[in-house]
């Protein structure tokens, strides 16, 4: 059995990982199955006023050019990315400062107005898409941040917990694939957003029972107790969790002097940072183009045969919910030296660093590779680049918190973490002019565009 300092871990603590593993998996990425929405939201007509008829060029046949309907859908996308990219500081600073409920209750509020907002939305109302998902991504987001600490429950795993929680971020795209499944079943898109909104209290007890008020120490003292207690110990629980928390502000005899002397700004302008930013930036660019033009692109490529863009849709989803096998491969690469003791005059934070290296580089490895193949205008070579998404994706978002937490101390972790996204919102802002000339320049074709960003 798994052991935190010489003691055992508390059935507590697995209840904690597997409720959040739940949570991550059905709620917290499901904005990202958008490709499988998509579909939906074409049959029942949402922004369907911008398609118009046009006639080729070739043969003057006259055709229907639904461009403008899929730059709208491609635009829902690229606002709800940047909008939770530009928050990411934000939600960061209220999570270091308030602590996992106060974050917690308003990812919850923005989950509730995003299901509602989509509940509500019909063809004549398709504008309610752009606030709906960026609620949904930003509160699946908050609620990620949140149950990434989880992994100071469990010392030796830490980075292999927080890329587990990643992949099931991740999976939870599938629940998009099981709402178009239902949808061609008879069960309407308002039904099934309705039910997504009651599951709300799912949230609400895990808030309650199965997470701190404040956070998660690291190193986790053997003392430390968080949730709802009986009446007798609840108020010895509260000062011992306090006090806990004050020590982990401060800095106790377990930190190292370097980071109870780093600041916020120090972190900032170090260029550990700066070159962890440029990864950021780089891979995020290439993933958000692909998930806001994979629909276009498979309608393109299927010469716009809606069944074959159904299959390839199906087969992206049940990809994504693979991620969550891929994502502990990266945590286990950069959690493979805790069971070694470390080298002479090397510190804990040394070690983790060093031990990082090879997941980082495989994961620049991954997305060159998905870059690569999704240049190439071939429709059966997609398959591969749905596996090279997703395995590249789940790299990425589980080794940028595992790496922010080992980099830079524990106090500003939100901080750090958010601050990286909100600066890379900077360079998706370029997704709408890009996504502009795709549409109306390319023709629908993303291959010149997918080459500048492989180079």
């Amino acid at each position: 059995m798994l052991r935190i300092q010489g003691g055992e871990v508390k059935l507590q603590h697995w209840l904690t990982l597997l409720s959040g593993l739940v949570e991550s998996l059905f709620f917290t990425g499901i904005a990202y199955g958008w490709a499988s929405l998509v579909f939906v939201l074409k049959n029942d007509g949402y922004f369907a006023a911008y398609c118009t008829n046009a006639t080729r060029d070739e043969d003057y046949a006259v055709y229907t050019d639904c461009s403008g309907q899929d730059e709208h859908f491609s635009q829902v996308m690229s606002v709800a990315s940047i909008a939770t990219t530009i928050l990411r500081f934000p939600i960061g600073y209220v999570y270091d400062r308030c602590g996992t409920a106060v974050t917690r209750i308003v990812a919850m509020s923005l989950y509730t107005t995003g299901t509602l907002l989509i509940t509500l939305s019909n063809a004549e109302t398709s504008v309610l898409l752009y606030p709906g998902l960026s609620s949904l991504i930003v509160a699946g987001t908050m609620l990620y941040i949140t149950n990434a600490q989880v992994g100071n429950l469990f010392h030796s795993y830490r980075s292999t917990t927080i890329t587990i929680y990643n992949g099931a971020f991740e999976a939870s795209a599938a629940v998009c694939l099981i709402i178009k499944l239902l949808y061609e079943r008879g069960v309407s898109l308002q039904t099934s957003f309705l039910f997504l909104t009651l599951c709300n209290i799912i949230h609400c007890v895990r808030t309650i029972f199965l997470m701190p008020r404040r956070h998660i120490p690291y190193p986790l003292p053997e003392t430390y107790t968080y949730g709802v207690s009986c009446t007798v110990q609840k108020r010895k629980r509260r000062q011992e969790e306090n006090d806990t928390v004050q020590k982990f502000k401060e800095g106790d005899a377990e930190k190292t002097e370097k980071d109870e002397k780093a600041t916020f700004r120090s972190c900032v302008f170090s260029w550990l940072f700066f070159c962890h930013l440029v990864w950021v930036v780089t891979i995020i660019l290439s993933q958000f183009i692909f998930l806001s033009n994979v629909n276009p692109m498979l309608t393109r490529l299927a010469d716009d045969d809606q069944t074959v863009v159904s299959h390839y849709t199906n087969a992206f989803s049940f990809i994504q919910l693979c991620g969550v096998l891929f994502c502990p491969i990266s945590g286990l690469l950069m959690d493979r030296h805790k069971h070694r003791p470390l080298a002479p005059g090397e510190t804990s934070r040394e070690a983790d660093l060093r031990s990082s290296s090879l997941a980082l580089f495989l994961s620049c490895l991954l997305c060159f590779f998905f870059c690569v193949c999704f240049t190439c205008p071939v429709l059966l070579l997609q398959y591969v680049t749905f596996i090279l998404q997703v395995t590249s994706s789940s790299f990425f978002y589980g080794l940028h918190q595992a790496f922010i937490s080992i980099a830079f101390p524990a106090f500003h972790f939100g901080k750090m973490s958010g601050m990286a996204m909100s600066l890379s919102a900077l360079v998706l802002l370029l997704q709408f002019p890009l996504l502009h000339l795709i549409q109306n320049q390319l023709h629908g074709d993303p291959l010149y565009l997918s080459f500048s960003v492989l180079l």
